[in-house]
């Protein structure tokens, strides 16, 4: 609808520059007509053949249906002559008001009051003006240009109608065949948590029959991440919904940022990082306090997974002129632009970044579902060799 509003408006707007430059050059080219015959109109004999002049053709009633009026002036203001014969609305209490006109203008083209005039100079300190009546003209360009611009309106709302009308049943099966594949990552995903807990209670029951095995393990093991792949789809799916279940109500960010962060200094020490923690105190975010404590735990998390070995991992937030920001920064291998934008695809996973033994490449989506949901975003970019990822929260 907009491409349509812009093109409607640009071709209403064409079409009046265009009338408009034609009836301009029209009388631009009478007027010259009437100051090259020293302020009169030539008059044709019966039988000849009418002749095209700059303001158009010109036929032997022109001079009969042409209204203008000639003023001769020094350069001091003082009037010389007038001739008032071909008009009948400008009288000689008139004169004095067009002269000013006429003598702040100086030598040109201008309008005035439903009149274009021509000022020429005649001779040393002296001067011709010529105003032409274009009252009938200026009003056609008017009422053209009123024409135009309802008849724009007109068909931009019938367009919209159209739009409205057409463009939802062309759409409508796209509609149903997403939320049918958002239903069915639900309903899968609930379908497969009673399996789940089923497979993992009988391994633990298992275990406690034979003691532990490495098999156990492993499948506990992969258990568990399927029960995280799970949990990860469904909530993936809550976010695609419409009506995202997101709460808005104040919380000390502060608090919750910090605390989740530092939930993750175990880990990172394990693997050898330095955690540093850069938060600003006492900050009150109006937002969803349990999904914001999940997006900083997939930022940390991620950054844990992918920091390169004994490299330091930071965190900081800082208050925004809306709202707040949350960075993270770790140092990895170098990723280009195309990359880095990939990063929140889901599923995504660069070779060169990412292990098997990491997680399913759908944290970040989620993170970004989170940012957005917050009418925020998140972005990530490389700073020397580290890469650096930026949500901020409005």
């Amino acid at each position: 609808m907009l491409s349509v509003t812009a093109v409607t408006v640009l071709l209403c707007l064409i079409m009046n520059i265009a009338n408009f430059v034609s009836v301009d050059a029209g009388l631009t080219g009478m007027l010259d007509v009437i100051c090259e015959n020293q302020g009169k109109l030539p008059h044709m004999r019966p039988g000849e053949r009418p002749d095209v002049k700059p303001g158009g053709q010109f036929t032997q009633e022109t001079p009969y249906s042409t209204r203008f009026f000639v003023l001769r002036y020094d350069s001091d203001g003082n009037l010389i002559k007038a001739n008032l014969e071909s008009i009948a609305a400008v009288t000689e209490e008139d004169i004095d008001r067009f002269l000013v006109i006429a003598e702040k203008r100086g030598v040109g083209y201008g309008y005035t009051s439903g009149y274009k005039y021509r000022v020429v100079q005649t001779g040393e300190e002296r001067y011709m003006v010529v105003f032409l009546d274009c009252h009938s003209e200026m009003r056609s360009t008017m009422t053209t240009a009123i024409i135009s611009i309802a008849a724009a309106a007109v068909c931009i709302a019938l367009a919209y109608v159209a739009v409205v009308l057409f463009s939802r049943k062309a759409v409508d099966p796209v509609v149903r065949a997403s939320e049918r594949q958002k239903q069915f990552i639900t309903d899968a995903s609930h379908e497969l948590k009673t399996p789940i807990t089923v497979i993992a209670t009988c391994l633990r029951v298992l275990e406690m029959e034979t003691g532990s095995q490495k098999w156990i393990d492993k499948a506990k093991a992969q258990t568990e991440k399927l029960k995280e792949l799970v949990n990860s789809l469904v909530t993936l799916s809550r976010m695609d919904e419409e009506n995202a279940p997101m709460k808005s109500e104040p919380f000390p960010v502060s608090d919750a940022v910090r605390e989740t962060a530092e939930s993750f200094a175990e880990l990172a020490a394990a693997g050898g990082h330095e955690l540093a923690v850069s938060i600003a105190p006492d900050i009150i975010y109006n937002g969803d306090e349990y999904a914001v404590r999940q997006l900083v735990s997939i930022l940390m998390d991620n950054a844990v997974k992918y920091a390169a070995e004994g490299s330091p991992i930071s965190i900081s937030l800082e208050r925004a002129r809306r709202g707040v920001v949350i960075r993270t920064s770790n140092a990895c291998e170098f990723m280009s632009k195309d990359e880095l934008s990939k990063l929140f695809d889901r599923f995504y996973r660069a070779d060169s970044s990412r292990s098997s033994e990491g997680g399913f490449g759908i944290g970040l989506s989620i993170a970004r579902g989170i940012a957005e949901g917050h009418r925020g975003s998140i972005t990530a970019s490389m700073d020397g060799g580290n890469i650096v990822f930026t949500a901020e929260l409005r």
